[in-house]
């Protein structure tokens, strides 16, 4: 009985390591899977969750199945994304490596095709965020972003004050991105 609640220190010392390094591949897997796969689960997606947490789980725990060996993952997990969101929260680069960028989809009512590709938006999903911000085609956007989190954020020409440092930084986005 002992046993089956505290394993060895060295065995809890390997779970730590396991779920670190499982952690980091997730991580890595999420982040490469792109922005709008992240923003908005479908049930495919879901279901692949789902199933990919369930086999990462014995990568993590070993053969151990004890209460410390799950409370050893769990709190390493937790530990680790309280750490990454701690470090990429003070550091911007990290937070870039790790969220990415918003991507511009439409500037002056015109469509950035190559983005929109590279991102794998659909012009559904596009009209569809239009919809949503109450417009009805593309020439009465000023920007369309797909945000980090998968969102796409639309300005109207009204919602823009036009001076001359609205422009400029406009300019300097858009110069960014190409």
């Amino acid at each position: 009985m002992h046993g089956a609640l505290f394993p060895g220190s060295q065995v809890l010392w390997q779970i730590v390591v396991r779920t670190g390094v499982i952690y980091l591949l997730v991580l890595i897997g999420v982040r490469l899977s792109g922005k709008r796969e992240v923003g908005q689960m479908t049930p495919f997606d879901l279901t692949l969750l789902l199933l990919l947490s369930n086999s990462v789980q014995n990568a993590m725990t070993g053969p151990d199945t004890s209460l410390a060996g799950g409370a050893v993952a769990a709190s390493t997990l937790l530990v680790l994304n309280y750490l990454m969101a701690g470090v990429s929260g003070s550091n911007r680069h990290l937070r870039r490596l790790i969220e990415g960028q918003p991507t511009l989809l439409v500037h002056d009512g015109k469509i950035i095709e190559p983005h929109m590709a590279r991102e794998r938006v659909s012009m559904d999903e596009l009209h569809r965020a239009l919809r949503e911000h109450g417009i009805n085609s593309c020439d009465q956007v000023a920007l369309a972003v797909l945000e980090v989190d998968g969102s796409i954020s639309c300005l109207k020409y009204d919602e823009i004050t036009p001076n001359a440092s609205t422009h400029l930084a406009r300019r300097r986005f858009i110069q960014k991105k190409q």
